[in-house]
């Protein structure tokens, strides 16, 4: 279940691994999304079909499904499938792979729902390209100061890995942007970051956030530090500190939770709502069931308390998985999952960046440039690592592409137009 990393990672281990056995994979997409890319993909330095991997072309022996799992019955070793468009029926298993990931943990904020928007798919990430370069047209195109000023700011809340490279990309492509307008400039736009802690990505310590957080500001972008948002009615944010301002871009990205599914699976969960896992990533206590990635709490033995929620820790436990599986099917020796984090790697916009590699602390050039290097070799695939590379390359001769295309998510707008009635009788 699930056509993240660990889902692609782990079938991919399996029909590698096993001969005679059927594999299938269940999931709400036909590619796996490399999350890291995502804010370059938003701001226009990668093609967004470039950081998307097909499943088909890699899981060439597995079963793809398109759709949902929508109950497990782990008694019976049944799950209900819906397709895409199809009537629901039931798959037999022998064994279960439950990684569904997680979804964007959404406060009860007013306004916010109506107004916002996360930062976890291509679909956002291609949204809010567009959008940001519409506010560009929309504050060009009136004289009225108010909608001007509304349209020129733009809000993003969290201060994690997402919010901080969401935020830093897209104010370059703003920045790039703006040079095209007559009558928009950097200075006229608004960046804000809030940040509910006292500090921003607190994976990467005291030292380097503060770098980061200095660095940010250097471009005139503002960050709230300890402040939450308290609603977002009309368009009209407010914060904790009593700063209230309107913004047309709310950009949500304060933490994931586990998919409600594992909610509704009758298995083992842990106060947060994920499934417990023992060391060998099975559903702890319920054989024939695995699990791994966002939606469980995996323990983490070298450290203690729980593997965090990462594409390092997710990938590994995927091909964890994958061997212990196998070792099931055989006979064979389970082992217990293990990995030392290597460290953590922040993109601050083009040329900038922060970064703790087995403690050496880096930032600027260096650190941008490690971010990247890495991410390319771990992107699945020799075609979509060609890619990649080939989308910088041209970025280093020619500007960004600015292209706005927001009519992309209303094709046929258009065509309904013509299509109705003539006014003209």
């Amino acid at each position: 279940m699930g056509g993240g990393y660990v889902g692609t990672y782990t079938a991919l281990g399996l029909q590698k691994r096993v001969r005679g056995v059927e594999v299938t994979l269940v999931a709400p997409e036909s590619h796996m999304t490399y999350q890291p890319f995502l804010p370059e993909a938003a701001s226009g330095n990668i093609e967004p079909r470039h950081v998307v991997v097909p499943l088909r072309r890699v899981l060439k022996r597995t079963r793809l499904i398109i759709g949902h799992v929508t109950a497990i019955d782990h008694a019976r070793r049944s799950a209900t499938v819906a397709p895409i468009e199809a009537e629901p029926y039931d798959l037999d298993y022998d064994h279960i792979v439950i990684a569904p990931g997680s979804i964007s943990r959404v406060l009860p904020i007013p306004g916010l729902a109506d107004h916002g928007v996360g930062f976890k798919t291509v679909a956002e990430a291609i949204f809010l390209r567009n959008h940001v370069l519409s506010r560009l047209d929309l504050a060009d195109s009136t004289e009225m100061e108010s909608i001007r000023t509304r349209a020129l700011t733009f809000v993003v809340v969290g201060g994690g890995y997402a919010g901080v490279e969401a935020l830093a990309e897209l104010e370059d492509l703003a920045r790039d942007a703006a040079r095209l307008y007559r009558t928009v400039s950097r200075s006229d736009m608004r960046w804000i970051l809030v940040e509910a802690a006292s500090s921003i990505l607190p994976e990467i310590g005291d030292e380097l956030a503060s770098y980061a957080i200095e660095r940010l500001r250097r471009r005139d972008i503002e960050i709230f530090l300890n402040t939450r948002l308290t609603s977002a009615v009309d368009g009209v944010m407010e914060l904790s500190d009593g700063t209230s301002f309107a913004a047309d871009t709310l950009v949500w990205t304060t933490g994931v939770k586990a998919h409600p599914l594992v909610a509704r699976s009758g298995l083992p969960l842990d106060e947060r709502g994920r499934l417990v896992a023992d060391e060998f990533l099975r559903v702890k206590d319920v054989e024939g069931a695995w699990t791994a990635g966002d939606c469980a709490a995996v323990p983490d033995t070298i450290t203690g308390g729980t593997a965090p929620a990462t594409a390092q820790h997710a990938l590994r436990q995927a091909r964890q998985l994958a061997a212990n599986i196998t070792a099931t099917i055989a006979g064979g020796r389970l082992r217990a999952y293990s990995y030392r984090n290597l460290g953590s790697l922040v993109s601050l916009g083009r040329y900038k960046g922060v970064a703790l590699v087995m403690g050496l602390r880096l930032r600027g050039f260096p650190a941008w440039f490690l971010h990247r290097t890495y991410h390319v070799m771990m992107i699945p695939t020799l075609n979509r690592k060609a890619r990649v590379l080939a989308d910088w390359t041209v970025a280093l001769f020619f500007r960004r592409d600015v292209v706005q295309l927001g009519s992309l998510g209303h094709p046929r707008d258009d065509f309904r137009a013509a299509a109705g009635p003539d006014e003209g009788g």
